[in-house]
Protein backbone atom coordinates (compact mmCIF):
# COMPACT_ATOMS: atom_id res chain seq x y z
CA UNK A 1 0.00 0.00 0.00
CA UNK A 2 1.54 3.49 -1.21
CA UNK A 3 1.89 6.55 0.39
CA UNK A 4 -0.85 8.39 -1.30
CA UNK A 5 -3.13 5.68 -0.38
CA UNK A 6 -2.67 5.87 3.01
CA UNK A 7 -2.98 9.43 3.22
CA UNK A 8 -5.93 9.48 1.41
CA UNK A 9 -7.32 6.81 3.81
CA UNK A 10 -6.31 8.52 6.98
CA UNK A 11 -8.22 12.15 5.40
CA UNK A 12 -11.23 10.04 5.22
CA UNK A 13 -11.02 8.55 8.69
CA UNK A 14 -10.82 12.17 9.85
CA UNK A 15 -13.57 13.25 7.96
CA UNK A 16 -16.05 10.55 9.26
CA UNK A 17 -14.51 11.03 13.00
CA UNK A 18 -16.43 13.99 14.98
CA UNK A 19 -14.10 16.89 15.66
CA UNK A 20 -13.59 17.33 19.22
CA UNK A 21 -15.29 20.06 21.03
CA UNK A 22 -13.44 22.99 21.48
CA UNK A 23 -12.09 23.96 25.17
CA UNK A 24 -14.56 26.72 26.56
CA UNK A 25 -12.48 29.45 29.10
CA UNK A 26 -15.19 29.53 31.61
CA UNK A 27 -12.98 32.49 33.58
CA UNK A 28 -12.10 35.08 30.89
CA UNK A 29 -15.81 36.41 29.39
CA UNK A 30 -18.50 38.31 30.67
CA UNK A 31 -21.39 36.44 28.57
CA UNK A 32 -21.42 33.12 26.19
CA UNK A 33 -23.40 31.48 23.87
CA UNK A 34 -23.53 27.62 24.33
CA UNK A 35 -24.77 25.88 21.33
CA UNK A 36 -25.46 22.52 23.09
CA UNK A 37 -21.97 20.92 22.68
CA UNK A 38 -19.60 24.21 23.55
CA UNK A 39 -19.91 28.16 24.06
CA UNK A 40 -18.37 31.10 21.93
CA UNK A 41 -17.28 34.06 24.38
CA UNK A 42 -19.00 37.19 24.05
CA UNK A 43 -16.37 40.13 24.35
CA UNK A 44 -19.15 42.57 25.36
CA UNK A 45 -21.99 42.83 27.51
CA UNK A 46 -24.40 44.82 25.86
CA UNK A 47 -27.02 46.10 28.32
CA UNK A 48 -28.87 49.59 29.01
CA UNK A 49 -27.96 51.60 32.19
CA UNK A 50 -30.54 50.45 34.83
CA UNK A 51 -31.55 53.70 35.61
CA UNK A 52 -33.45 54.26 32.45
CA UNK A 53 -35.42 51.12 32.87
CA UNK A 54 -38.65 52.31 33.99
CA UNK A 55 -41.83 51.45 34.77
CA UNK A 56 -40.55 48.45 35.99
CA UNK A 57 -38.90 49.61 39.81
CA UNK A 58 -40.27 46.47 41.99
CA UNK A 59 -38.84 43.82 39.62
CA UNK A 60 -35.59 45.77 38.89
CA UNK A 61 -34.58 45.98 42.56
CA UNK A 62 -35.30 41.98 43.01
CA UNK A 63 -33.56 40.77 40.24
CA UNK A 64 -30.76 43.06 40.55
CA UNK A 65 -30.33 41.80 44.24
CA UNK A 66 -30.46 38.32 43.00
CA UNK A 67 -28.13 38.45 40.57
CA UNK A 68 -25.80 39.84 43.25
CA UNK A 69 -26.40 37.20 45.77
CA UNK A 70 -25.35 34.83 42.92
CA UNK A 71 -22.33 36.79 42.08
CA UNK A 72 -21.10 36.75 45.84
CA UNK A 73 -22.09 33.27 46.01
CA UNK A 74 -24.60 33.37 48.37
CA UNK A 75 -27.83 31.84 48.03
CA UNK A 76 -29.63 32.87 45.08
CA UNK A 77 -33.25 31.95 43.40
CA UNK A 78 -33.90 30.90 39.83
CA UNK A 79 -35.79 33.04 38.33
CA UNK A 80 -38.98 33.37 35.94
CA UNK A 81 -39.57 36.90 34.08
CA UNK A 82 -43.11 36.43 32.37
CA UNK A 83 -45.35 38.86 31.11
CA UNK A 84 -45.77 41.48 28.39
CA UNK A 85 -43.69 41.26 25.13
CA UNK A 86 -41.24 44.03 25.16
CA UNK A 87 -41.23 45.47 28.81
CA UNK A 88 -37.55 44.77 29.51
CA UNK A 89 -37.02 41.20 30.95
CA UNK A 90 -34.28 39.77 29.16
CA UNK A 91 -32.70 43.55 28.98
CA UNK A 92 -33.23 43.60 33.30
CA UNK A 93 -31.08 40.10 33.08
CA UNK A 94 -28.84 41.65 31.54
CA UNK A 95 -28.02 44.96 33.10
CA UNK A 96 -28.76 42.95 36.57
CA UNK A 97 -25.23 40.91 35.08
CA UNK A 98 -23.57 43.68 34.05
CA UNK A 99 -23.91 45.68 37.76
CA UNK A 100 -22.83 42.36 39.49
CA UNK A 101 -19.50 42.06 37.13
CA UNK A 102 -18.98 45.78 37.45
CA UNK A 103 -19.38 45.57 41.78
CA UNK A 104 -17.29 41.85 41.43
CA UNK A 105 -15.32 41.78 38.26
CA UNK A 106 -14.89 38.49 36.63
CA UNK A 107 -17.36 36.99 39.73
CA UNK A 108 -20.70 36.07 37.08
CA UNK A 109 -21.08 35.37 34.00
CA UNK A 110 -24.67 35.36 31.64
CA UNK A 111 -24.72 32.06 29.49
CA UNK A 112 -27.94 31.92 26.52
CA UNK A 113 -29.07 28.75 26.02
CA UNK A 114 -31.83 27.22 25.39
CA UNK A 115 -33.87 24.06 26.31
CA UNK A 116 -33.52 21.88 24.15
CA UNK A 117 -29.42 22.90 23.65
CA UNK A 118 -27.32 20.05 26.11
CA UNK A 119 -28.41 21.75 29.46
CA UNK A 120 -27.39 18.64 31.14
CA UNK A 121 -23.50 18.94 29.60
CA UNK A 122 -23.76 22.61 29.62
CA UNK A 123 -24.31 22.03 33.61
CA UNK A 124 -21.43 19.47 33.99
CA UNK A 125 -19.01 21.83 32.16
CA UNK A 126 -19.89 24.60 34.83
CA UNK A 127 -19.81 22.30 37.76
CA UNK A 128 -16.75 22.81 39.67
CA UNK A 129 -15.62 26.02 38.24
CA UNK A 130 -14.55 28.79 40.76
CA UNK A 131 -17.25 31.52 39.11
CA UNK A 132 -20.92 31.84 39.47
CA UNK A 133 -23.32 31.80 36.33
CA UNK A 134 -26.87 32.76 35.25
CA UNK A 135 -27.89 30.66 32.75
CA UNK A 136 -30.20 32.57 30.23
CA UNK A 137 -33.26 30.98 28.58
CA UNK A 138 -34.93 33.81 26.30
CA UNK A 139 -38.77 33.56 25.53
CA UNK A 140 -39.24 30.29 26.29
CA UNK A 141 -42.62 28.33 26.31
CA UNK A 142 -43.82 24.84 25.69
CA UNK A 143 -46.54 23.48 23.42
CA UNK A 144 -49.39 21.61 25.59
CA UNK A 145 -48.17 18.41 23.80
CA UNK A 146 -44.73 19.00 25.35
CA UNK A 147 -44.85 17.46 28.33
CA UNK A 148 -41.13 15.61 28.29
CA UNK A 149 -39.28 19.39 27.75
CA UNK A 150 -41.52 21.19 30.88
CA UNK A 151 -41.13 18.17 33.22
CA UNK A 152 -36.92 17.93 32.38
CA UNK A 153 -37.04 21.59 33.22
CA UNK A 154 -38.72 20.85 36.40
CA UNK A 155 -36.25 18.21 37.07
CA UNK A 156 -33.51 20.56 36.47
CA UNK A 157 -34.52 23.36 38.75
CA UNK A 158 -35.28 20.77 41.68
CA UNK A 159 -35.39 17.09 42.94
CA UNK A 160 -33.54 15.53 39.56
CA UNK A 161 -30.56 13.94 39.40
CA UNK A 162 -29.27 16.65 36.39
CA UNK A 163 -29.97 19.39 38.56
CA UNK A 164 -27.78 22.27 38.15
CA UNK A 165 -24.90 22.86 40.52
CA UNK A 166 -24.81 25.10 43.14
CA UNK A 167 -22.83 27.84 41.35
CA UNK A 168 -25.39 28.12 39.02
CA UNK A 169 -29.33 29.71 38.39
CA UNK A 170 -31.32 30.06 35.94
CA UNK A 171 -33.30 33.06 34.18
CA UNK A 172 -36.15 32.12 32.41
CA UNK A 173 -38.43 34.88 30.18
CA UNK A 174 -41.89 34.34 28.98
CA UNK A 175 -44.33 35.46 27.50
CA UNK A 176 -46.92 33.47 30.06
CA UNK A 177 -46.46 32.84 33.41
CA UNK A 178 -47.39 29.15 33.12
CA UNK A 179 -44.58 28.48 30.66
CA UNK A 180 -46.78 25.25 28.99
CA UNK A 181 -49.70 26.09 26.95
CA UNK A 182 -53.06 26.33 28.25
CA UNK A 183 -56.87 25.96 27.09
CA UNK A 184 -59.91 27.16 28.30
CA UNK A 185 -61.71 23.51 27.38
CA UNK A 186 -59.15 22.46 30.47
CA UNK A 187 -61.44 24.23 33.15
CA UNK A 188 -64.32 22.22 31.39
CA UNK A 189 -62.91 18.78 31.32
CA UNK A 190 -64.76 16.32 33.45
CA UNK A 191 -62.01 13.98 34.27
CA UNK A 192 -59.66 16.40 37.02
CA UNK A 193 -60.09 19.45 35.47
CA UNK A 194 -57.53 21.00 38.21
CA UNK A 195 -54.73 18.43 37.59
CA UNK A 196 -54.10 19.57 34.19
CA UNK A 197 -53.64 22.85 35.27
CA UNK A 198 -51.95 22.33 38.40
CA UNK A 199 -49.33 20.26 36.22
CA UNK A 200 -48.36 23.03 34.41
CA UNK A 201 -48.12 25.84 36.73
CA UNK A 202 -45.88 23.42 38.72
CA UNK A 203 -43.45 24.47 36.15
CA UNK A 204 -43.77 28.01 37.44
CA UNK A 205 -43.36 26.99 41.00
CA UNK A 206 -40.09 25.87 40.91
CA UNK A 207 -38.92 29.15 40.27
CA UNK A 208 -38.05 30.72 43.63
CA UNK A 209 -38.14 34.34 42.19
CA UNK A 210 -41.49 35.15 39.63
CA UNK A 211 -42.22 38.30 38.27
CA UNK A 212 -44.82 39.80 36.38
CA UNK A 213 -44.08 42.55 33.60
CA UNK A 214 -47.11 44.22 32.27
CA UNK A 215 -47.57 46.41 29.67
CA UNK A 216 -47.06 50.35 31.09
CA UNK A 217 -49.28 53.56 31.71
CA UNK A 218 -49.20 56.12 28.89
CA UNK A 219 -47.23 58.07 32.26
CA UNK A 220 -44.38 55.30 32.13
CA UNK A 221 -44.12 54.78 28.50
CA UNK A 222 -43.53 58.91 28.63
CA UNK A 223 -41.20 58.69 31.35
CA UNK A 224 -39.18 56.27 29.48
CA UNK A 225 -38.61 58.01 26.73
CA UNK A 226 -37.77 61.21 28.75
CA UNK A 227 -35.01 59.74 30.25
CA UNK A 228 -33.43 58.17 27.56
CA UNK A 229 -34.23 61.36 25.59
CA UNK A 230 -32.33 63.24 28.19
CA UNK A 231 -29.22 60.57 28.65
CA UNK A 232 -28.62 61.15 25.21
CA UNK A 233 -29.57 65.04 24.53
CA UNK A 234 -32.14 64.70 22.15
CA UNK A 235 -35.31 66.75 21.48
CA UNK A 236 -38.71 65.05 21.54
CA UNK A 237 -42.82 65.66 21.39
CA UNK A 238 -44.90 63.74 23.88
CA UNK A 239 -47.83 64.34 20.94
CA UNK A 240 -45.46 62.57 18.68
CA UNK A 241 -44.08 60.08 21.18
CA UNK A 242 -47.60 59.11 21.55
CA UNK A 243 -48.51 59.00 17.85
CA UNK A 244 -45.68 56.77 17.72
CA UNK A 245 -47.15 54.36 20.00
CA UNK A 246 -50.74 53.80 18.83
CA UNK A 247 -48.80 53.42 15.07
CA UNK A 248 -46.96 50.14 16.60
CA UNK A 249 -49.89 49.10 18.43
CA UNK A 250 -49.22 49.93 22.13
CA UNK A 251 -46.81 51.08 24.97
CA UNK A 252 -43.87 49.02 26.07
CA UNK A 253 -40.04 49.49 26.99
CA UNK A 254 -39.18 48.16 23.67
CA UNK A 255 -41.23 50.78 21.40
CA UNK A 256 -40.23 53.38 23.70
CA UNK A 257 -36.89 53.24 22.56
CA UNK A 258 -37.28 52.19 19.01
CA UNK A 259 -39.19 55.95 19.12
CA UNK A 260 -35.77 57.00 20.51
CA UNK A 261 -34.00 55.54 18.00
CA UNK A 262 -36.26 57.04 15.78
CA UNK A 263 -35.27 60.83 17.07
CA UNK A 264 -31.37 59.76 17.00
CA UNK A 265 -32.02 59.28 13.48
CA UNK A 266 -33.89 62.09 12.43
CA UNK A 267 -31.41 64.17 14.21
CA UNK A 268 -28.16 62.60 12.19
CA UNK A 269 -27.22 61.03 15.70
CA UNK A 270 -25.99 57.73 16.52
CA UNK A 271 -27.11 55.86 20.23
CA UNK A 272 -24.42 54.01 19.62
Amino acid sequence: MNEDLLNRIAQALERLAPAPAPHTDWLTFPAYVWDGKSARGIDRLDAPALDLMQGIDKQKTAVVENVARLSRGAAAHDMLLWGSRGMGKSALLRAATLAAQTALPGSIALVQASPDAGLAQLFTELRGIDRSFLVFLDDLGFDAGDSSGARKLRSWLEGGVEARPANVRLAVTSNRRAIVERHLSEQDDPINPRDAVDDRLALADRFGLSLGFHNCTQDEYLAIIAGYAAYYGLAYDEGDALEWSKRRGGRSGRVAWQYVNELAGRAGRSLS
